[in-house]
């Protein structure tokens, strides 16, 4: 079944935290923008928990709302993947069940794009570091997600995803040009989707008030914790698969011969960092060692001279004694 058309589709990731579900639709519809059509994907979860939340929300809201139960968890791209297709709209955001929106996210977006030929738009964003506590969610810090970001380019996102889902929102017809999230990736699926997606278009970047919060709990486990935390060697091993894959693919059409030479300076700047890192690391130990030498010269001719003044004085004492006895 596919939803009627509205201006933004959202996709609400869960599985097995109703007390996130609750608040994550609380956010939403605590909106400043009111043409949205919301999906919640089930990956797995007790789907008496989420009816559960899901009945709880005002009837003026929950017939804006989708539920799909799926029996087994496919994973977070999968789910993503499931909740667009359901859902007819000219934009798309993924809203997981842990992160929260700035009352005005939907409306500063969708306004972006109306205004521009942009692909999507994404917004700056804080880390919200959280614990849970008497079942309750509580804030314990907010900081800034790269505070230094003025803009999205590819060169940066190469590097290093500088986004998260819950800051982006995008139109649906990227994915009839680049297809969907890659369902075999157990994380960093919405980075490759970045990477694809400025490999052809430029995103916009809502610099100023932060419009986003991305929930982190480094203290939790199981269903609580964030994938980001608890999945940290996914993470590396799933990145490096992405990087491999695009490799491949650019060595099939272009070869191996500039990429086996560029390797090969990169290992030799490896090795002229490291040579100057043990150069470094030489003149500091001489330095430690001109140091303490001076140190204990000074030390000494310290003391020598202490010690000659108190004899000075001793003397001069002496001297005044003897010349008050002698008068």
């Amino acid at each position: 079944m596919v939803l009627d058309s509205a201006s933004v589709g959202i996709v609400v990731r869960t599985r097995n935290r109703p007390l996130f579900l609750a608040r994550a639709l609380e956010n939403i519809f605590c909106q400043n923008f009111s043409d949205f059509t919301v999906v919640v994907v089930n990956d797995g979860g007790d789907p008496a928990d989420v009816e559960q939340v899901v009945s709880a929300v005002p009837d003026e809201y929950r017939e804006r709302i989708t539920v799909l139960h799926r029996p087994e968890s496919r994973g977070m791209e999968a789910a993503s993947n499931a909740g667009i297709r359901a859902c007819s709209s000219t934009y798309i955001a993924i809203h997981d069940d842990d992160d929260l929106w700035h009352p005005d996210f939907l409306k500063r977006t969708v306004d972006c794009l109306e205004d521009t030929a942009a692909a999507g738009v994404m917004v700056r964003t804080n880390i919200r570091y959280e614990q849970m506590a008497d079942g309750d969610i509580r804030e314990i810090d907010s900081v800034p997600f790269w505070p230094d970001m003025k803009q999205i380019s590819l060169g940066s996102m190469l590097r290093i995803n500088q986004a998260v889902p819950i800051s982006f929102l995008y139109r649906r017809s990227l994915h009839d040009e680049l297809g969907y999230y890659d369902e075999s990736l157990e994380v960093v699926g919405d980075w490759e989707f970045h990477l694809r997606v400025l490999s052809r278009h430029t995103l916009e970047f809502l610099d100023g008030e932060t419009l986003a919060f991305w929930c982190q709990r480094p203290d939790a486990s199981g269903d609580s914790a964030n994938s980001v935390n608890n999945k940290a060697d996914a993470h590396r091993r799933f990145d490096a698969r992405v990087r491999d894959a695009y490799l491949r693919e650019d060595i099939s059409r272009h070869g191996m011969g500039s990429l086996l030479h560029l390797t090969k300076l990169l290992a030799r700047q490896e090795e002229l960092l490291d040579e100057n890192r043990r150069r470094m690391e030489e003149m500091e130990h001489r330095l430690n060692e001109s140091l303490l030498r001076l140190e204990d010269t000074v030390v000494r001719r310290t003391s020598l001279s202490s010690s000659v003044g108190r004899m000075r004085s001793a003397a001069g004492q002496i001297r005044s004694l003897i010349g008050r006895a002698g008068k």
